[in-house]
């Protein structure tokens, strides 16, 4: 008796609202809805909110930094499997070519990035101060790393992974199922801005309006550009800023 061949239907239709709901149900939806309960858990805090201190890119084990760079490394790797994901699913429909990321264009990405990185940072750390001032965010401490002589590159990585995970998602993905879904640009603009905002929570309401903000700007810019990787670079270059110069510039100054 033999068995029947196995057959695969590579016609099958595709699905690009199950496909974009699993993407961010892995990635950053998930961070989404850990961002909300983080903020519910400050805001019930006895203490008032612009009190209270949020720490990103700590140490595990301080003590041995042997096993602490391989708790590092193993963060920065698996949050790149769903961008990869993101991309697999795009190479299959064949429109990854359309988002832009890849390196036909690395004079206008890295100019662009540039600056589209001050368009964003110079208003963004304003905002940050008098959002704390007020009362509507905590003190965010983005860097807090063990002194190691791998302590900068794992910052530095950690600036590339959330420059890529975000913008390959939340623009590339997000706005070519967007328009296969029949959405409104509008629609997908704004929705992008209110996921990425709504994933940053956890950081205060400051966090939240502020990187809304970004995602309508790097939205429309995504639009003009049509292509990920300036904002890609921009990203990189604002968390680069906020973990390594945080990280050298805290130590002297109060404001922060």
């Amino acid at each position: 008796m033999s068995a029947e061949p196995l057959t695969v239907d590579v016609a099958a239709p595709r699905r690009p609202g199950v496909e974009l709901l699993l993407v961010l149900g892995v990635s950053l939806g998930s961070s989404a809805v850990y961002s909300v309960l983080a903020i519910i858990e400050k805001l019930t805090r006895n203490v008032p909110l612009n009190q209270q201190t949020t720490s990103m890119n700590n140490s595990i084990t301080p003590d041995r930094p042997w096993l602490d760079l391989a708790y590092q490394l193993a963060g920065l790797v698996f949050p790149l499997v769903p961008a990869l994901l993101a991309l697999y699913l795009l190479q299959l429909s064949r429109d990854r070519g359309s988002i832009g990321f890849d390196l036909r264009r690395p004079r206008f990405d890295v100019g662009w990035g540039f600056g589209m990185a001050a368009i964003i940072g110079i208003p963004g750390i304003a905002f940050y101060l008098v959002a704390r001032q007020i009362g509507i965010n905590t003190n965010v401490a983005p860097a807090n790393l063990a002194e190691n002589w791998w302590t900068i590159p794992v910052l530095i990585g950690a600036a590339a992974m959330n420059g890529i995970l975000e913008e390959v998602i939340m623009l590339g993905f997000w706005f070519v199922r967007g328009r296969q879904l029949a959405w409104p640009l509008w629609v997908i603009v704004v929705s992008s801005a209110l996921v990425r905002g709504s994933y940053h929570l956890y950081q205060g309401f400051g966090g939240a309006i502020g990187n809304v903000v970004m995602g309508l700007v790097f939205g429309f810019a995504y639009l003009k550009f049509k292509r990920v990787g300036p904002l890609v670079v921009a990203h990189f270059l604002l968390d680069l800023f906020a973990f390594v110069g945080y990280s050298l510039i805290a130590p002297y100054v109060s404001w922060l």
